[in-house]
């Protein structure tokens, strides 16, 4: 029984694709805002390939509130870990972030691209907050580096939307996968 209902894609942990957008010219923002929260608790996000047109541009996640919009004051709270291969280590943290802040640097040279992968909790659940944990590895002035963190929007609310955004100027070439995880 189990195995059918795995191979029905009924079985929990098993991932359904709400959308998936692929850029492969200039763009600064990317919005998904049929995220099917009333369907799943849990959705992840896949970024394959991020690349940013202009050297240290920071990238950042935006929720959309039912009711309210696109939520992009300094509310968030937010932390991260962050390793390189020269042997760098540093933990960057605020309880006053205007997003949540995935990869700090999106470079444009040749394979300058970064990977990640964020789990999103409760969004659809007006009467909890929204979470999320992620993790990336990418090539930021050739050094490989991994981000690894976490960050909580603090205040009760139905999140019905996801914005992808960068600082300066505009990715130049990726993909972002949308999952719903189904429940056990």
């Amino acid at each position: 029984q189990i195995l059918q209902l795995e191979k029905d894609g009924h079985w929990g942990g098993s991932l359904e694709l709400i959308q998936e957008q692929t850029y492969s010219s200039a763009v600064s923002s990317i919005q998904f805002t049929d995220i099917k929260e009333g369907v799943y608790d849990v959705h992840l996000m896949q970024l394959s390939n991020v690349q940013g047109t202009n050297d240290q541009t920071e990238s950042k996640f935006y929720l959309y509130e039912d009711g309210v919009g696109w939520e992009t004051a300094s509310v968030y709270q937010w932390a991260r870990q962050i390793q390189t291969t020269a042997g760098g280590s540093t933990e960057q943290r605020s309880t006053t972030r205007d997003g949540i802040t995935l990869v700090g640097s999106n470079d444009n040279d040749t394979n300058e691209k970064n990977n990640a992968y964020v789990y999103f909790y409760n969004l659809g659940n007006s009467s909890k907050y929204s979470f999320c944990t992620f993790q990336t590895v990418g090539i930021d002035y050739y050094e490989t580096g991994m981000h690894f963190g976490g960050a909580v929007l603090p205040q009760a609310s139905k999140v019905t939307g996801i914005r992808f955004d960068v600082s300066a100027n505009n990715f130049s070439s990726f993909t972002l996968g949308l999952y719903g995880v189904k429940q056990i």
